[in-house]
């Protein structure tokens, strides 16, 4: 992609935010403290979620990807084997493997300023391998260019998820 999407500010989730997740991932959000980041057609596209679930269980997941169109462009990342790649570069670049390593202390610090979770690495296989380019490209666009060098690169290699308008198209749900 020639324009990542724009930055957008961390907001509280409304009623359409919360029935939008819900149709992204069939599910109702657990632990959902923010909306990290908004695609360019208005829905939640990354979400900040507590490093506790309600039920105390860890969740070391704390930007979310929601939209199907995103994750399923960068599952095809995934499968044609960019992980696998962007782990060897780790091994023989180290400015790359420098700047990744910052990118591991800003997601954790990230989390830390929530709640700590003592002994819980980050996430996405950071500071030493590539696990998940969805936590990678969520951490990326949660914090903005710059801070994770390959959430970046993985951004870049997306095309506009958002170019057929929403992936969802969510109204609040009606109280009874």
């Amino acid at each position: 992609m020639d324009t990542p999407p724009p930055q957008t500010e961390p907001t509280a989730p409304t009623d359409a935010d919360i029935q939008a997740f819900k149709e992204q991932l069939g599910r109702p959000p657990r632990g959902l403290r923010a909306i990290a980041h908004r695609c360019p057609c208005g829905n939640p596209d990354v979400v900040e979620t507590a490093p506790r679930l309600e039920d105390g269980t860890p969740f070391p997941t704390t930007y979310y990807l929601t939209c199907p169109r995103a994750a399923s462009a960068i599952g095809t990342l995934e499968a044609n084997g960019v992980m696998k790649e962007m782990t060897e570069r780790l091994q023989t670049d180290p400015e790359l493997a420098d700047a990744y390593r910052k990118a591991h202390e800003d997601y954790i610090a990230r989390r830390d300023a929530i709640e700590v979770l003592e002994g819980f690495p980050s996430a996405g296989g950071m500071p030493d391998r590539v696990k998940c380019l969805h936590v990678l490209v969520g951490h990326s666009l949660a914090a903005g260019p710059g801070v994770n060098p390959l959430g970046d690169e993985a951004i870049a290699m997306l095309p506009e998820w958002w170019a057929k308008g929403p992936c969802v198209s969510a109204a609040p749900e009606e109280s009874e």
